[in-house]
């Protein structure tokens, strides 16, 4: 098996709806503005969206979609909205697509997610053409990034955190992402880390391919005084030296606190890629043009889509975070075949 890049064609892609019991309470309003953006931008890029909610959140949501929205309303039971972390990836082996999940224990029991850990038997894997696979290791979405090749990144500060899987050692993570996830050669990052990360270093924050042999990466070279700058430059040393063959390209850094004067990890390489388009965050910061033009850079054949995701950075997490998407011919034909029927209840079908 091999796990898909990213910018494979996508039939869905699953999303879980906020609401005042999880940890966007406080933003609950903003944070429902910008999922609905979130949802029409997806739409837009020929996607469907899978949406896990709660009981009773079901009218809410159809007020705030457009007319011409394509999702699918699963009600389900989550601690939180962080699906890029819980949500099964997908691989294909000899043509054919599975949903493989990982353990997820809320990043190193920082946070309770036995509910979380649970979504992908009870809710997502019943949607699919073939059998959920299962690995007993605790790793989540957001910490992978593999390209066409078969060249998987990843990052050493997570991988670390004896929380996760104990003493499990750099060279058993290799061994296992090799065997599990088809990876040809595994390159484990020891630079670059943004305050405020509760994921400890997820490599989604950090470096993404490109399908024409690039790196994006999020840098700090326009903030030289920055508490950052160190780390960061040394991270793109580090893939320079790694990745001599790719073409490198630098985000800027922006500087934004909460209320409580905390620095919050708003990083630019956050973005879903979605069919023709990419997805990404912008914070109403001065640093957001010239993100975006960067991105225009690293992806020629894409459209750059920005969504306002400062509300999603209050918690410490931005837009790929809550999304995983679904490559085609994953999902059952019915449940396609459904998706593109608007807004529907999966639980009424």
């Amino acid at each position: 098996m091999r796990l898909i890049p990213e910018w494979a064609a996508v039939d869905a892609i699953v999303l879980a709806w906020p609401n005042e019991n999880t940890d966007w309470a406080p933003w609950l309003e903003e944070v429902k503005v910008t999922y609905s953006a979130l949802i029409s931008a997806i739409n837009a890029a020929g996607a469907s969206v899978i949406l896990l909610h709660r009981e009773g959140d079901n009218q809410d949501i159809k007020r705030r979609l457009e007319e011409n929205a394509n999702v699918l309303l699963v009600e389900a039971q989550f601690n939180d909205t962080w699906a890029r972390d819980y949500a099964f990836l997908t691989c294909e082996m000899d043509g054919v697509r599975y949903p493989v999940e990982f353990e997820f224990n809320g990043w190193g029991n920082k946070f309770d997610a036995r509910l979380d850990n649970q979504v992908n038997q009870r809710y997502l894997a019943p949607l699919c053409q073939q059998a959920l696979v299962s690995i007993p290791i605790v790793c989540e979405g957001g910490a992978l990034e593999i390209d066409a090749e078969g060249h998987l990144l990843t990052t050493q500060m997570c991988l670390s955190n004896p929380q996760r899987n104990g003493d499990f050692s750099l060279v058993a993570y290799q061994e296992t992402l090799e065997r599990h996830l088809g990876a040809d050669k595994v390159s484990i990052l020891k630079n670059g880390h943004l305050e405020g990360d509760d994921t400890d270093g997820h490599i989604d924050t950090l470096v993404r391919f490109t399908p024409q042999q690039g790196l994006v990466i999020q840098s700090c070279a326009n903030r030289k005084e920055d508490d950052h700058c160190e780390g960061l430059g040394a991270l793109v040393e580090e893939c320079q030296r790694a990745l001599p063959d790719h073409d490198i390209f630098e985000l800027p850094l922006p500087f934004i606190v909460n209320g409580d004067g905390e620095r919050l990890p708003a990083s630019y390489a956050n973005y879903l890629i979605c069919n023709r388009a990419v997805i990404c965050p912008i914070y109403q910061q001065p640093e957001d043009q010239q993100a975006l033009e960067v991105l225009v850079a690293a992806y020629p054949d894409h459209a750059i889509v920005p969504v306002n995701c400062l509300p999603l950075v209050q918690q410490f997490g931005s837009l790929h975070c809550v999304t995983m998407q679904i490559p085609q011919h994953t999902l059952r034909s019915d449940i396609v075949a459904l998706l593109q029927q608007g807004v529907t209840d999966y639980a009424n079908q």
